[in-house]
């Protein structure tokens, strides 16, 4: 119940429906705008039910609301008349100006009701309890395996994957620790004005490779754009996806949202985000988001007949997809066997399996906020600028263990696949084959490229 515990519910969310009406040329920008002044008019009364429903929030959501509220006002102060720069129309104008200022004034209220009036109470508790997470992986994911058993699964692949992070860290300096290696890796890269420059140089190689291999079949679409990340999810998002709905027909750009350091940060926490993005991380942030993670899935998706198939998404299929890639590209040669590229996907494989362990050892009362940090760090091998971002995630978003889920869903069926097309077997007709069922779960995928109801895991 977001509306009772969540203050980014209200404030998140109002700034996402001004956003989406913004970001794309689905109309004139006249008509456009006067969707915004409609929106506008309603956001301060939003605002202010917010203040009637929220009941005891947890504090680290107070906290992380606060943490967005001010570039939330700067894109009412800036992005969106910016947006609208070139309507003319003086009546609309004035019109928008009066309904803009009414939600700056607005969102600065809400800011310092939080800051006074909730923050200093805010004892509510995040957690969903094991009975719903059950039920929560069972309705959107259709996987009713027990916790304790997922817990199993988590850590071993948890283990596999330090293992072999060790061994690749040996090949690149054995006198030094997994976490030295590391730290010598996550010193190399690109300054914060070039970090979108070395995404977009990324791309034509990947889809190079995607050719030249047979990995997957792309169909025709112009890569996305790239975008910083927009102000209501900057708190808990580093890279992000952004694709028009299967049935856009009018506008059908998709955005590649990156979070940049924020200018006013301090030098020290510039360097720890900037390393976070180190060039060993880049490609894999651009084979999960674009090539051939979910951008291409989102042209597949808009081809399917199926009408069910275009709507229906789950995230262990999303992103269980995204996930898989950054492994399997890197298993058919992409970087030609660098270990450094290696030591990266490694390292986002790991974040991964911290995810999933932490999502259900917090929502289930077995860990607490200091604990899940801790935990990305140790055991995730995971920067803290990294680990302080995924904890706060985390406590809103319970089931972010669908990266790893989904992705050892997928790693067994591609084995079962291949078993039963015997020496028929190749990896661009799975793929293919997998796109087109869409992005329902695992288990009705099964279903229709096995025929049969076996295990997903």
């Amino acid at each position: 119940q977001p509306w009772r515990k969540d203050p980014d519910t209200y404030s998140g969310g109002v700034t996402n429906s001004i956003f989406v009406i913004m970001k794309r040329n689905f109309a004139p920008p006249e008509e456009r705008l006067r969707s915004v002044i409609a929106r506008e008019s309603q956001i301060p009364k939003a605002l202010e039910a917010a203040q009637q429903n929220l009941q005891i929030p947890p504090k680290i959501y107070v906290e992380i609301a606060l943490e967005q509220l001010p570039d939330e006002a700067d894109f009412y102060r800036k992005d969106v008349p910016e947006a609208f720069s070139a309507v003319k129309d003086p009546k609309l104008l004035s019109e928008f100006k009066a309904s803009n200022q009414a939600v700056i004034e607005a969102f600065e209220k809400y800011e310092k009701f939080l800051q006074e009036s909730v923050l200093p109470k805010a004892s509510g508790d995040f957690r969903i309890g094991a009975e719903n997470y059950r039920k929560k992986l069972l309705y959107d994911e259709m996987v009713d395996i027990p916790l304790d058993r997922l817990l199993e699964i988590g850590y071993a692949d948890l283990h596999r994957n330090q293992q072999a992070m060790k061994e690749v860290a040996a090949k690149i300096d054995p006198k030094l620790s997994v976490q030295e290696v590391l730290a010598q890796i996550q010193k190399n890269h690109p300054a914060p004005d070039h970090l979108m420059q070395s995404f977009r140089d990324t791309f034509q190689g990947l889809r190079t490779f995607i050719a030249e291999k047979k990995i997957i079949t792309i169909p025709v679409g112009p890569p996305p754009t790239l975008e910083d990340t927009p102000p209501f999810m900057r708190a808990t998002t580093s890279a992000s996806m952004d694709t028009p709905g299967a049935y856009e027909t009018k506008t059908r750009e998709a955005f590649f949202n990156v979070t940049t350091p924020d200018p006013k940060w301090a030098a020290d926490r510039t360097e720890g985000w900037m390393e976070s993005f180190n060039n060993s991380m880049i490609p894999g942030t651009a084979i999960h988001e674009v090539y051939p993670g979910h951008y291409v899935q989102f042209l597949w998706i808009s081809h399917l007949h199926s009408k069910i198939r275009k709507l229906f998404f789950c995230g262990s299929n999303a992103e269980g997809w995204a996930h898989y890639s950054e492994q399997m590209m890197l298993d058919e040669g992409y970087g030609n066997g660098n270990p450094v590229l290696r030591m990266g996907q490694l390292e986002d494989a790991l974040l991964r399996n911290a995810r999933f362990i932490v999502g259900i050892q917090m929502h289930t009362g077995n860990m607490t906020l200091d604990q899940a940090k801790d935990f990305f760090i140790k055991e995730g091998y995971q920067l803290a600028s990294v680990a302080d971002i995924e904890t706060k995630r985390g406590t809103s978003d319970p089931t972010y263990l669908v990266y790893t889920l989904g992705k050892l869903q997928i790693l067994k069926l591609r084995e079962d696949y291949r078993k039963k097309q015997g020496k028929d077997f190749t990896l661009l007709d799975f793929h293919d084959k997998f796109m087109q069922q869409g992005g329902v779960p695992l288990k009705i995928v099964r279903k229709a490229m096995l025929g049969d109801d076996s295990p997903t895991l």
